[in-house]
This record gives structure tokens, sequence and C-alpha cells, in this order.
């Protein structure tokens, strides 16, 4: 019984091994994306035993003391705790309620005729993704200046109030958000164009024959082939719920709207570092 069993596993083994051979190509290809969860994904897991620790960076992870929930318990016990689950799950969910406007302007686009016009849509929607976070968190803080902001200057030629944007606390989500929508909407569009470029333009042709106009064919042949991506991208995102980014918040952050922009990751800088 135990000679078939092992022989069974070799020839698993055996067979396994042969069909790697056979694909050693396709393997290849996805060795670096294997490599780069690896490294960035399952490596850094390594260190989520410092939340159980007190770490000192002069004793290491392993060596530092264990104290097990004691931070937990504390962050629990902080006095601003519920407000700062609560901010970091409004601006989480404020920001996810923006994702259907990568989809609008993907179907806007994809909707325009002129090939230069389209290409220059895209370049310019797009270009703001590479502008690093430190570059956009300074453009906001100069558009949105009270005295010398251009936002202002066009408040008071309108015979507004100058706002001082960033000291208004209940403003600040929608600074983070809105910004984050200018930034990242473009680029955001290129893989539901990617998607649209599926739909054969034999079968929209054919239902513009028959009669139908530009919203019928986005709605009914459009929208139904890039919906699997946009179900997956909209998993996506929902596993982001509580990771609001550590650097914009920090950077936007200042005394007089702390109410709504301390969030968990400022949380553990302020005690951690702090």
């Amino acid at each position: 019984m135990s000679l078939g069993l092992q022989t069974t596993r070799g020839r698993k083994r055996n067979s396994l091994l042969h069909r790697i051979g056979a694909e050693w190509q396709h393997y290849l290809l996805i060795l670096p994306a294997i490599i780069y969860l690896i490294i960035f994904n399952y490596q850094p897991m390594y260190g989520v035993q410092i939340a159980f620790r007190d770490f000192r960076a002069s004793r290491g992870i392993v060596d530092s003391p264990w104290v097990g929930l004691k931070h937990f318990i504390r962050f629990l016990s902080y006095p601003d705790f519920g407000k700062i689950v609560w901010n970091t799950l409004s601006i989480s969910l404020y920001s996810l309620a923006t994702f259907p406007l990568s989809v609008i302007l993907a179907l806007m686009i994809n909707e325009v005729r002129n090939n230069k016009f389209k290409k220059t849509v895209q370049m310019i929607t797009y270009a703001p993704h590479f502008i690093s976070t430190v570059v956009v968190c300074s453009m906001l803080t100069l558009f949105l200046n009270k005295n010398n902001g251009i936002i202002n200057h066009a408040i008071a030629a309108l015979g507004g109030q100058r706002i001082d944007f960033l000291t208004q606390s209940y403003m600040f989500p929608s600074i983070y958000v809105w910004s984050g929508v200018w930034q990242g909407i473009g680029w955001g569009t290129i893989i539901y164009l990617s998607a649209l470029s599926g739909v054969p333009e034999e079968m929209i042709e054919a239902v513009r024959i028959d009669g139908a106009n530009r919203l019928q064919i986005i709605w009914y042949m459009n929208l139904p082939t890039i919906l699997p991506t946009v179900i997956t991208m909209l998993i996506l995102n929902c596993g982001h719920v509580l990771s609001v980014g550590f650097e914009k918040v920090f950077l936007l952050q200042n005394s007089l709207n702390l109410d709504n922009s301390q969030v968990i990751s400022t949380y553990v800088y302020q005690i951690g570092l702090m």
C-alpha cells in the first residue's frame, strides 16, 4: 500500500515537472510577478509582529519584547478612537463613491470620433497621475491659499468672500477626494478603454443601421462589455477601504482641520514616532 502511494506521488511529481518543462516560457513570463509578490507582499508579513512587540530598532524585531495586545488596547482606549475610525471610513467610502467617474469618462472618450482630439484628452487626463503626492499637495496649498490662491481670486472677482479652505475642517474630505479624482481619473480610464476596444465595430455598425442611437449602444453594448472589468476593479478598490494614504493626509493636515483629517495612519505616526 505504501509502495503504491509513493509510486503514485512520484508519477504526479514527474507529471508536474513535465508540464512545467513543456510550458517553461509561460512560467518565465509570470516569474517577475511572483518575485514582486514575494518581495512586496509576503516578505513584509514578517514585520506584522511589530504590532505585538515594544519595537526597538537597536534590538531588531525578534529581540524586542513581546507585549501581546498592548498596542491594540491602547488604540481602542484612545479618547479619539471613534473619530479616527470614522474619519478613515468616511474618506475611504467618499473616495469609493467617485469610482464610477472613470467609467463615465472612458465611455465619453470612446464616443469621440476625432482621434487627434481623443488622444489629446487622454493625455491631459492621465498626465496628473505622474505628479508626485508632495507636488500635488503643494499645488493645493498654493491654489487654496486665502490671500494669494487662484481659487480665492476667482471667488473675490465674483463678489464672494475669501475662504481659507485648508483650515476649514469640514472641507478636508472633499479636498482630499476630489484632488485624488483629478489625479487618478485619467489613469483609471485606460483599463476601461482597453476593455471597450473588445467591442466589435461590425456589431456596432449593425445595431446603428437597425436604428440604435448612441445612448442605446452605450447601454446595451458598451456597458455589458466592460461590466466584468468594472466589477473586478470595484472589488479591488473595496479592499483598500481602510487604506487612506498617509502622505497626502499628513501633508494637508494642520491643527485646525484635525477633527476631519486625523486617520489611522496619521495616528500611528503620531503615537509611534512622535
